[in-house]
């Protein structure tokens, strides 16, 4: 920390402006990096302040989250547990074992499957108390890592984030990112509210409905500001999310996801992942082809991380067989 914030000057001229920004949130270092490792910052602490012995979290097939969790465990020396969630109902052997998968396992995480549409919450309970009979203490951990405690690592981002505009002369118009679990909006909406820095956060959505997946970050900002013993800070209008970009659904591929992820790699060599950044890049770019920023302004996307479940969706991108 902090990671880089960089101009996207290729991109900015390709799509006629605003001027893009980048904060570097894929560069945080544990195990590809990725968002998630701000929220493990507090959370792991509060499990050594608890004397776990064991951590158990949720997820996606293609978790990130569960991806860094595990990395987190593996540098406190913990164990940890994973439950997956069949989301997409996906069969493809790339997709089920390559990518975040694949290093879950290399980093030595237990994994286990549950069916889409599982009661997550309830299934780690039950393996809770299955370790504690066994003589553990295990530790939970939402999915996302999307708590009062968690979102706590988004707000000092928003701190970090203003200190480096603040030293670059830089003044931010807008901060867009993917939303999913609220961990992250929270908690940037939560800082940059209780400094009145004036910057408007969109969430780009890739899972729930717009109501639904504002009221889960409203919710979470307000159990975040009381953590941090404020009150009113956050008011309803500071969240806004578009979910215009889902698609048929979590962590399933679209044309927009594809178009984004392929135009950074292109002009910016900076990956993206399919599942969140990609669809929030995607948001992005069609609002700024639709005339909603001013070509002036100065816009800063956050790169929450997952490149490496890239390996999870080769067909997606329907690249030739170069043997062919």
């Amino acid at each position: 920390m902090p990671t880089p914030l960089e101009p996207m000057d290729n991109l900015s001229r390709l799509l006629g402006g605003p001027r893009l920004w980048i904060k570097r949130d894929d560069c945080t270092g544990l195990s590809t990096g990725g968002n998630k490792t701000r929220k493990l910052e507090f959370l792991m602490a509060d499990a050594l302040e608890k004397g776990a012995d064991t951590i158990i979290t949720q997820g996606a097939t293609q978790s990130n989250h569960a991806r860094q969790t595990v990395a987190a465990a593996c540098k406190l020396g913990l164990k940890c547990h994973i439950l997956l969630e069949d989301r997409t109902g996906s069969h493809d052997p790339a997709y089920n074992y390559n990518g975040n998968v694949f290093l879950d396992q290399l980093h030595g995480a237990t994994v286990e499957k549950r069916p889409g549409g599982a009661d997550m919450a309830a299934e780690m309970e039950t393996l809770a108390e299955q370790l504690k009979g066994e003589g553990k203490t295990p530790y939970i951990i939402p999915g996302g890592g999307s708590n009062e405690i968690g979102a706590l690592g988004y707000v000092n981002a928003a701190l970090e984030l203003l200190a480096q505009a603040n030293d670059m002369g830089l003044q931010i118009d807008h901060l867009v990112h993917a939303t999913g679990s609220a961990g992250t909006q929270a908690g940037l909406v939560t800082g940059l509210a209780a400094c009145n820095a004036g910057i408007p956060v969109l969430g780009v959505g890739v899972r729930a409905p717009r109501d639904k997946q504002e009221a889960n970050v409203f919710a979470l900002a307000q159990k975040t500001e009381a953590k941090l013993g404020l009150s009113g800070v956050v008011s309803r209008e500071h969240v806004v999310a578009n979910c215009d970009y889902v698609g048929e659904g979590y962590g399933i591929p679209t044309e927009s996801m594809v178009e984004a992820v392929t135009l950074l790699a292109r002009h910016e060599g900076i990956l993206l992942d399919p599942v969140y950044s990609g669809k929030g890049m995607a948001g992005l770019i069609d609002l700024i082809r639709k005339g909603h920023f001013k070509e002036s302004e100065n816009v800063v996307f956050l790169h929450t991380g997952g490149s490496v479940a890239l390996f999870g969706y080769p067909d997606a991108f329907g690249f030739p067989d170069y043997q062919a």
